[in-house]
């Protein structure tokens, strides 16, 4: 008896001496950071081994949206960025201070100086509007028109299913929708439509969300537009539009769309011409260029009540995309995936 309980004190104590070890290892060990993930995705590391490593290490994750699109830019996988925002959610995230790509903190002009930004002047008011990631549908009808792309039941079921993703859930809980809508990948939103492959389908994007809460009161706003220093793109490629959005049914508005081969938004090949025939509602335009990737852009003319975005647009028709960037939203897939949302109301002058 006396030999039993000594066994197991002498296990129970070791027990407790490991565990005191591994506690004292992980208090001292340093805090594990965005560019250490990044750092361990550049070393080509299996996602479940950085997750794995993000679910059981000490760790600080900053989410901001410009950090959480400039990471998924830099290749970090749904996967990753999911365990982060969860990791950060249970830190409280919103207690530390903004992180930049080395560490540091940054000021507010370097937090957004890497990704698209848009300022909107209407009427005495100025306001930053956020970027919003449009959410990919397919469809086996052909492109013929805005209204029938609103139509087609498949488009909305299609953005709906975009959003019931775990990065969708885990961004809310940091206040960030560019965030959610970043992590979001089209891979969700495929899954349910690609079961019956057609040689040649129709690809829509369009942005969840019956309307915009950007509500402007003016029918003459006027943006500026800061690309210049957008990660992976020649800002000489792009300009700007302002394209006029399609309700429907509801759920989402429409933006434009395009046929591709069925498998395209997988494909890591640069040779999708996504803009070459590519439907889309564009409104007239006064851009004024003031430099690689910086535009002063007006409508020609006032604008009616109803919904719009701004969007970045290849100035090469023929310009060739990545399907695979084009679905995760970075390099030129951010670029054309971007769009920033805004409401002409019914009482603007």
């Amino acid at each position: 008896m006396r030999a039993q309980s000594a066994t197991l004190i002498a296990t129970t104590c070791a027990s407790m001496a490991f565990l005191a070890g591994l506690g004292l290892a992980q208090q001292s060990a340093k805090p594990l950071t965005n560019d250490d993930v990044l750092a361990m995705v550049n070393k080509k590391m299996p996602e479940s081994v950085v997750v794995s490593a993000i679910k059981s290490s000490p760790a600080i994750f900053y989410t901001s949206t410009s950090e959480l699109i400039r990471l998924n830019a830099a290749g970090v996988t749904e996967g990753e960025l999911n365990a982060m925002l969860a990791a950060a959610h249970t830190s409280a995230p919103e207690a530390h201070p903004a992180k930049g790509s080395t560490g540091a903190p940054e000021t507010s002009s370097e937090s957004t100086s890497r990704i698209p930004k848009v300022i909107v002047s209407h009427g005495t008011t100025s306001q930053e509007l956020k970027l919003e990631k449009t959410q990919l549908a397919q469809t086996k009808n052909k492109p013929s028109s805005m209204k029938g792309l609103a139509a087609d039941s498949t488009d909305t079921q299609a953005m709906q299913a975009g959003l019931s993703t775990a990065g969708w859930d885990a961004a809310m809980h940091t206040n960030s929708i560019v965030g959610g809508t970043a992590v979001a990948e089209a891979g969700s939103v495929f899954s349910g439509m690609l079961a019956h492959r057609t040689p040649t389908v129709t690809y829509v994007w369009g942005v969840p969300s019956a309307a915009s809460g950007n509500v402007l009161q003016s029918v003459s706003p006027v943006f500026s537009l800061d690309f210049s220093r957008t990660p992976g793109i020649n800002p000489d490629d792009y300009e700007p539009a302002i394209v006029k959005l399609t309700p429907a049914q509801n759920t989402c508005r429409i933006v434009g769309a395009t046929q591709g081969k069925a498998d395209a938004g997988g494909s890591p090949a640069a040779d999708w011409e996504v803009y070459s025939h590519y439907l889309e509602d564009q409104v007239a335009i006064n851009p004024q260029k003031l430099g690689p990737g910086k535009y002063k852009v007006a409508a020609a003319s006032e604008l009616l009540p109803g919904e719009y975005g701004l969007v970045i647009r290849p100035l090469s028709k023929t310009k060739k995309f990545s399907g695979g960037d084009v679905a995760r939203a970075q390099g030129d897939g951010l670029m054309f995936d971007a769009i920033w949302t805004f409401q002409i109301s019914a009482d603007a002058r």
